[in-house]
């Protein structure tokens, strides 16, 4: 297999590097600090066409495919993790649903905006108390009349509630099936809904410029006509949205991962330490080469399980390699990367220290550790 890049999508990685070399570095510090989120980012990443990057070109998209999206977020986490997520969950959570299982009607209502970066969606499926158990899922939705009526609650959701949020779609039993397990739906609410509330965003250990809140729903009513697809194949669709994506947290934690390589080199040749660099010494050589050689087989990992999903192939197992992989390192880069930075890699003026407060919930996100080796160890047989 051959993973060299076209010309097309080195140029797309090298736009993406400037981008967030020179608009995105030099104040996502100062967001990060005041936990605010970065719309002056947001509207340039827009206007760089990067939130329709997998989406035809006749939602406004820029009608490329995942993979080319997969790139873009490596180049953005090599920078900072919270834009990366902003732009992931636009797309793989927000956009993404619509696309696959929307009708043409709701495609030609939301992706136009979702697409162009002007309004943001979020994925409503995790729940207090059932974080890795979807099928766990309380929120109701009850057909009356015309109306579904929605009841519950979701927890962590991105882009949730942002100024520009348009939309979440939210999963629900709406009914049971004839062997007596739920039947899961998938429901567009637009916000301002009456009934379906944003709690005011969580205080997080890192991805502090990401917007992430709390959603209840109290008798909320939207139209019949927002089921997204077919009635009670809710479980199906959140499934494959989650496959796909896991291949893009793999993307964002390799960037992470790259970024720490990027840092240390950086303050390996400039600090100095009896009378030399600290790069001469072997420990410190040594430590540099052990954080490229994660992020370079993550890397090769991600980009396998891209290229099955675009052949048609098979790629939940290689998704969850991917994601388990990579995550796993980018905590470990972290990790080593503060060490390298000594004191200074616990200010948070170095963006390792930001790098290393962003990196754990690379484990926890679409799909813990635990449940990726779930996921592999099934598609397995076992």
């Amino acid at each position: 297999m051959d993973f060299r890049l076209t010309e097309e999508q080195e140029a797309l990685r090298e736009s993406v590097r400037d981008f967030a070399r020179e608009v995105v570095a030099p104040v996502i510090a100062e967001h990060y600090e005041k936990h605010t989120f970065p719309y002056e980012i947001v509207r340039q990443m827009g206007k760089m066409g990067l939130f329709g990057l997998p989406f035809p070109e006749e939602y406004g998209g820029m009608g490329g495919d995942y993979f080319t999206l997969c790139l873009a977020l490596e180049e953005l986490a090599r920078v900072d993790s919270s834009v990366a997520i902003t732009l992931e969950a636009a797309i793989s959570l927000g956009a993404m649903p619509i696309y696959r299982f929307g009708s043409d009607e709701q495609k030609a209502r939301w992706l136009p905006k979702l697409v162009s970066g002007e309004a943001l969606a979020g994925f409503g499926l995790t729940e207090p108390g059932f974080g890795s158990d979807a099928g766990g899922t309380q929120t109701r939705a009850v057909l009356d009349g015309d109306e579904w009526v929605i009841n519950g609650s979701k927890a962590f959701i991105t882009n949730s509630g942002t100024d520009i949020t348009a939309l979440v779609t939210v999963t629900a039993v709406t009914g049971t099936r004839p062997d007596g397990s739920k039947e899961l739906s998938t429901i567009i609410v637009p916000s301002g809904t009456p009934g379906f509330t944003v709690a005011p965003a969580y205080s997080k250990v890192g991805w502090n410029a990401s917007d992430t809140h709390e959603l209840t729903f109290d008798d909320c009513r939207v139209p019949a006509a927002n089921l997204l697809g077919e009635r009670g194949r809710g479980f199906a669709q959140f499934l494959r949205i989650l496959d796909e994506g896991r291949i893009a947290i793999a993307a964002l934690a390799v960037g992470l991962a790259q970024g720490c390589v990027d840092e240390s080199i950086r303050y390996a040749g400039e600090r100095q330490a009896f009378g030399q660099p600290i790069g001469n010494y072997q420990a410190i050589q040594f430590k540099i080469a052990d954080m490229e050689l994660r992020a370079h087989t993550a890397r090769l990992a991600y980009y396998d399980a891209a290229a099955r999903m675009l052949a048609g192939e098979p790629f939940k197992r290689q998704a969850a390699i991917a994601k388990l992989h990579a995550s796993t390192i980018a905590v470990d880069n972290a990790r080593e990367a503060t060490q390298i930075h000594g004191g200074y890699g616990f200010m948070n003026e170095y963006p390792v220290a930001r790098f290393w407060r962003d990196s754990k919930i690379l484990e926890i996100g679409e799909g813990t550790s635990e449940v990726q080796r779930m996921v592999i160890a099934r598609d397995l047989g076992l």
